[in-house]
């Protein structure tokens, strides 16, 4: 990146994306080779379980649809009764499976980007093996980040829940009650998203500062102060364009019965090099928006204190000291 970090405060939407391609077009070798090896993965496996998602709940359809007409007790009943427990089993196995390799390559694809890009920032040679033997250091830590941020999302959840039943019990069949219920479901979207963008950022402080778990996911809060309205709108930008890519997958390659074969095979590249191109963006993204706010807060990064800390995950791990990465705050005088 070309920018002195000085200057990273004042880029706004436009100019984030703008850096983002910079980023991505200037070290398209090392990106295109972390993007053939990790993110390539991570989108086949997005994509590949819409298709065997399907393929399976439509035969556990049928197999309930067969058990519905069939006499009780009987033989029959019995076989196609141990079929559908059967067929659910694999249907849970292959979703905990899906969410585990899923979890694991989303990782070690942030770990890679993250740590490359803050290598462009402080002019470091960069290198495919160096990444690739960093990647499983950095993935330990971005793992407690998940984790963390994992549990507080399960406490939210337990509380709207909560919430729900005693809204349920007391004035859910009023007017005042639909409305505060429509209160309650925009008051949870909205922590929602704030909790998601949270986690992403946490996990870019995971990689370049000694913060992790808690104390990340709080870094993260305090600097995406004053830049939370640039990061939400980039948050739904990218999520729209997933949800389009998804929705055309799903339209003409799962549901595409009328559609060819060629076509099928056609719209499933489309979909797989969209999605790659745009994980990768995303990820990006996220690691400029880092420096973005890390400059608004005047939290000046040492290009060489964080280049030599950056070398230090090529060897035994040591945690990232943020005396070494982060100078004194600094205040601009008027």
């Amino acid at each position: 990146m070309e920018r002195e970090q000085e200057e990273m405060q004042f880029l706004g939407l436009f100019d984030i994306y703008l850096e983002s391609c910079k980023i991505i077009f200037r070290w398209k070798k090392i990106f295109t080779q972390i993007t053939l090896s990790l993110i390539l993965p991570l989108s086949f496996i997005f994509l590949a379980h819409e298709e065997v998602s399907e393929i399976l709940y439509w035969r556990i359809r049928r197999t309930e649809h067969r058990l519905r007409w069939t006499k009780t007790g009987t033989p029959k009943y019995e076989k196609l009764s141990d079929l559908a427990s059967s067929e659910w089993a694999y249907y849970m196995i292959f979703r905990a499976v899906y969410f585990t390799f899923l979890l694991i390559f989303s990782l070690l694809c942030t770990s890679a980007v993250v740590y490359t890009v803050a290598c462009i920032y402080t002019a470091r040679e960069i290198t495919f093996k160096k990444v690739m033997s960093v990647v499983p250091k950095v993935w330990k830590r971005l793992m407690v980040t998940f984790l963390c941020t994992f549990f507080t999302w399960f406490a939210y959840n337990i509380i709207f829940v909560l919430t729900l039943i005693l809204w349920g019990a007391t004035i859910a069949d009023s007017t005042a009650g639909a409305v505060i219920f429509m209160i309650l479901l925009i008051l949870y979207l909205i922590g929602f998203v704030y909790m998601t963008i949270i986690w992403q950022l946490a996990s870019v402080v995971t990689v370049l500062e000694d913060s992790y778990g808690f104390k990340a996911m709080l870094k993260s809060k305090d600097l995406i102060k004053g830049k939370m309205f640039i990061t939400i709108i980039i948050f739904f930008m990218l999520n729209f364009t997933l949800v389009i890519i998804n929705f055309v997958f799903k339209a003409y390659v799962v549901y595409g019965w009328r559609v060819g074969v060629l076509k099928k095979i056609g719209f499933g590249v489309l979909c797989l090099g969209l999605l790659l191109n745009l994980i990768l963006f995303g990820l990006i993204i996220q690691t400029v928006i880092y420096f973005v706010c890390k400059s608004y807060h005047h939290e000046n990064i040492d290009k060489s204190a964080l280049s030599d800390h950056l070398e230090v995950y090529l060897g035994d791990y040591v945690p990232l000291k943020a005396k070494d990465v982060q100078l004194e705050e600094y205040h601009v005088q008027l």
